[in-house]
């Protein structure tokens, strides 16, 4: 397995692979979470490696490589505009794959945990090009998230510095990636969900309600998608849940 530090364009990553890989290897761009960095994903990447797959593992703006050492409060504060800039730059780097004649063919898939997972959310509803997908703690419905932070935050005493009219600004730019107000965009590819039931940061019910409406869309093809919950986790992935999601994005890319 062979490991790259590389740039491209302005986005750091870690270019994971193998010396037998081609522009016929499938290719799985991997997201991590908030507060986290690229290089903390390497063991999803070590299984998706060792099962033929290409692994990207970007770094998130104002993260790793781009941090600008701000506090995680003040992160907070740019929480949907980083969420939002990894949406596009998904794109980007689908771009540089076909630039750089690492994917002659459209076996990708998209996957995170946490802030990862919502971005994945977010470009399901953006990018046909995407074969399968893994979300792991994610949030499809980006607004009801933002409304449950803010209700957090609240509780916890914090003044959050954002007038009525700028919270309304944000939802209506939300809406624009908000996956759950328009769920036939998941157009019955491969995904996979994993969620635990105590997660206090990403509340599993949205998500598995969300997923229980999704199903409707599955009626054709039910094995296309998956809910895997773990009664016992709050906001962290088990290895058996890490496991399921690698195998998935390497079976539907196969």
């Amino acid at each position: 397995m062979i490991v790259n530090q590389e740039v491209w364009g302005n986005i750091p990553l870690l270019h994971i692979h193998t010396d037998n890989m081609n522009e016929e290897t499938p290719v799985v761009i991997f997201l991590h979470g908030f507060m986290s960095a690229k290089e903390h994903n390497l063991h999803y990447a070590y299984q998706l490696v060792d099962k033929g797959v290409r692994v990207l593992l970007p770094d998130a703006k104002l993260h790793g490589d781009r941090s600008e050492g701000l506090t995680e409060m003040q992160m907070n504060l740019h929480f949907w505009d980083i969420v939002l800039n990894s949406i596009q730059e998904v794109e980007q780097l689908y771009n540089e794959l076909k630039n750089k004649k690492l994917l002659a063919s459209d076996k990708i898939g998209i996957a995170g945990t946490s802030m990862g997972g919502i971005v994945t959310s977010g470009c399901l509803k953006h990018y046909e090009w995407i074969q399968t997908a893994a979300i792991c703690m994610g949030a499809p419905g980006f607004i009801k998230l933002a409304e449950y932070q803010l209700q957090q935050f609240a509780k916890s005493g914090i003044n959050w510095a954002m007038s009525e009219e700028e919270i309304q600004h944000t939802k209506e730019l939300l809406a624009k990636y908000d996956v759950s107000l328009t769920p036939e965009k998941f157009a019955g590819r491969p995904v996979f969900f994993w969620h635990g039931e105590l997660d206090k940061t990403v509340p599993f019910n949205e998500t598995y309600n969300f997923y229980l409406t999704l199903r409707e869309y599955y009626v054709a093809n039910p094995e296309s998608l998956k809910f895997l919950a773990n009664r016992n986790a709050g906001h962290a992935v088990p290895r058996d849940g890490m496991l399921a999601a690698t195998e998935w994005l390497a079976q539907h890319l196969a």
